[in-house]
C-alpha cells in the first residue's frame, strides 16, 4: 500500500479558495485512501498484487497519447528514445502555476518550465522502470488516491475540475502525475521488496539514543531535494534550487513544489521528513535550521547527494521546558491595533448549505493566512473576496462581535470567521507575531520504527533513481 499525503497542500490552497457556489460534495463514503508509513511499509517486505484482475491499469494508457496538433506535439526531450512534447511540457506547467500560487509572469514560467521538463524526464524514466518490471496502476487506484486527497481538504470533484479548467490543464495531466508517483512508489517497493528489515534492536538503539538527546531542541522539517547524479551538472542543479526558491519568495506554496520538484521519497508527504534533534542532519543542513524560525525557508544548500531548501514547519525546546501557555482572552486589547480586513461577499438570504461552504472557505483561508501581507493577496486567488488595510485601528470604533473575535486571537493571529450584514468576516491583527515555544513530544515506539525504514526507503530510493539517471539517453532540444 502507499502513503499519501495528508494535503496535497499546496495544490489545495488555491484549490481551496475557490467556491463560494453551491457544489457537489463529495460522498461521505468515498473508499479511504492509502494507508500511512507503517502499511508501506509493511507492504514493501511483503508485497501484495499491484492490481485486480477487473481493475484496468492506468498505466497502460500511458504508452498510448492522445494525438495532438502538429505544433502541440513537437518534441521537446527524447528520453531512451521515448518522447517528451511540447503538449505535456505546457501542460504540466500551467498545473504548476495553477495549483502553486506562483505569480504568472514570464520569467516564472521560465523557471519553473525547466524544472518541469526535468522532473518530467525522471516521470518518464520512473515510469520505464516500472512497466519494464510489470508494474501497473489501476485508474481506481487514481481514482481512490485523488479523493482521498479532495477528503482530506474537504473539497469535491467539481471544485477540482474548476480550477483545472480555469488554468486550462486537462484532467488527465493531473491523473498522470498522480500515476507516475504511485508507478514509483511501488517500483521502489518492489525493487527492494524484503531487504528492509528494521529489527528490534536498531528500534532499542534509537530510542536509547532520543533519550540521551532529548535535552536538546528538535525540528519538524519539510525538505525539497534536488540530486546531482554528476559533478558538471552541479551548476545547473544550482540554478533550478534558485529558481525554486525564487518561486517561494514570490509566494508558491512550499507543499507543492515539494511535490512536483523535489526527487526524494518524502514528494509523496508534501516534502515532510519528521522531527530531528540538533545535530541529527549534516552539518549544513543543522546550523541552517539552528538559525531558522518556525515557519522560515532556506535559501538552498549544498549538502550530501544535492542541494536541499528545508521549511522549519515547527521548533520544540528540549522535553522537560516548562512553557506557560498565554491564553490571548486573559490579555486586554490594547487601545489601537493594526488590522486588516478580509471580508467575502455573500448575497443575502443564501441557503443554509451554501452558507456552510462559504464558512468552510473562511476557516480554510485562516488556516492558511499567515499575516496581513498574505492576507492582502487573498482576493487574487477567492472570486469575490475583498481585503481591506485598516491600519491602526482603534478598538473603541469596532462592533462588539469584532471585538469579541479579536480578543480571542493572539498577537499576529488571525480571528475566527463570523458572519456581517456584508458577508464573511475575517480580521488579521497586524503586529509581529510572537513564536510560540512547544515543548518536544518524545516519540512512541511505533513511530520510531516508522521513521527508521523512512530513512532507509528514502536513502534507497535516492539511489535507484540516481542509478537510472546515470544509465539513461537522455537528449533534450
Amino acid at each position: 500500500m502507499l502513503a499519501r499525503t495528508s494535503a496535497f497542500a499546496g495544490l489545495l490552497t488555491g484549490l481551496a479558495l475557490v467556491a463560494l457556489v453551491p457544489c457537489r460534495s463529495a460522498p461521505a463514503n468515498s473508499p479511504s485512501g492509502p494507508t500511512p508509513a507503517a502499511a508501506q511499509r509493511e507492504a514493501l517486505v511483503s508485497p501484495a498484487s499491484a492490481t485486480g484482475p477487473a481493475e484496468a491499469p492506468e498505466a497502460a494508457a500511458l504508452a498510448a497519447k492522445p494525438v495532438k496538433l502538429h505544433y502541440q506535439n513537437a518534441i521537446v526531450a527524447l528520453v531512451n528514445d521515448l518522447p517528451i512534447t511540447s503538449y505535456e511540457l505546457g501542460q504540466r506547467v500551467a498545473l504548476v502555476m495553477s495549483t502553486s500560487n506562483i505569480p504568472h509572469t514570464p520569467e516564472m514560467e521560465k523557471k519553473v518550465r525547466d524544472s518541469v521538463l526535468d522532473q518530467l524526464e525522471t516521470e518518464l524514466l520512473q515510469r520505464q522502470e516500472a512497466l519494464k518490471n510489470d508494474i501497473t496502476v489501476s485508474s481506481v487506484e487514481v481514482d481512490r488516491y485523488i479523493q482521498g486527497i479532495l477528503n482530506d481538504n474537504r473539497l469535491s470533484l467539481d471544485q477540482l475540475k474548476s480550477v483545472m479548467e480555469r488554468g486550462g490543464v486537462k484532467m488527465a495531466t493531473f491523473r498522470s502525475q498522480i500515476t507516475a508517483q504511485i508507478l514509483w512508489q511501488k517500483a521502489v517497493q518492489d525493487h527492494y521488496a524484503g531487504r528492509i528489515n528494521i529489527s528490534p534492536d536498531q528500534v532499542d538503539a534509537e530510542m536509547a539514543r532520543i533519550r540521551e538527546g532529548a535535552n536538546k531542541a528538535h525540528f519538524s522539517v519539510s525538505e525539497i531535494f534536488l540530486p546531482v547524479e554528476n559533478p558538471d551538472l552541479d551548476d545547473k542543479v544550482h540554478k533550478q534550487a534558485d529558481d525554486i526558491a525564487a518561486q517561494l519568495q514570490q509566494g508558491a506554496q512550499f507543499t507543492a513544489l515539494a511535490r512536483q520538484f523535489s526527487q526524494s521519497p518524502s514528494a509523496a508527504e508534501d516534502g515532510d521528513i519528521g522531527t530531528v534533534y540538533d545535530g541529527q542532519l549534516a552539518p549544513e543542513l543543522n546550523k541552517a535550521l539552528l538559525g531558522m524560525k518556525t515557519g522560515e525557508m532556506s535559501p538552498p544548500i549544498r549538502s550530501i547527494g544535492g542541494y536541499y531548501i528545508l521549511l522549519l514547519r515547527q521548533r520544540y525546546e528540549p522535553a522537560g521546558t516548562k512553557i506557560v501557555e498565554a491564553n490571548p482572552a486573559d490579555t486586554p486589547l490594547p487601545p489601537v491595533l493594526p488590522l486588516g480586513r478580509i471580508l467575502l461577499r455573500l448575497p443575502p438570504k443564501l441557503p443554509p448549505d451554501v452558507l456552510d461552504k462559504a464558512m468552510q472557505v473562511a476557516e480554510q483561508i485562516r488556516a492558511v493566512t499567515t499575516s496581513c501581507d498574505m492576507a492582502s493577496k487573498i482576493p487574487e486567488k477567492v472570486q469575490g473576496a475583498l481585503y481591506f488595510a485598516l491600519g491602526n485601528t482603534r478598538i473603541a470604533d469596532l462592533n462588539q462581535e469584532t471585538r469579541d473575535a479579536l480578543a480571542k486571537t493572539e498577537v499576529g493571529g488571525v480571528a475566527k470567521p463570523f458572519k456581517s450584514d456584508a458577508g464573511i468576516e475575517i480580521f488579521v491583527r497586524c503586529e509581529k507575531r510572537v513564536e510560540k515555544q512547544v515543548p518536544w513530544p518524545v516519540p512512541t515506539r511505533e513511530q520510531v520504527e516508522n521513521q527508521l525504514f523512512s530513512e532507509q526507503i528514502s536513502a534507497l530510493a535516492r539511489r535507484y533513481n540516481r542509478d537510472l539517471r546515470r544509465n539513461a539517453d537522455i537528449e533534450v532540444r
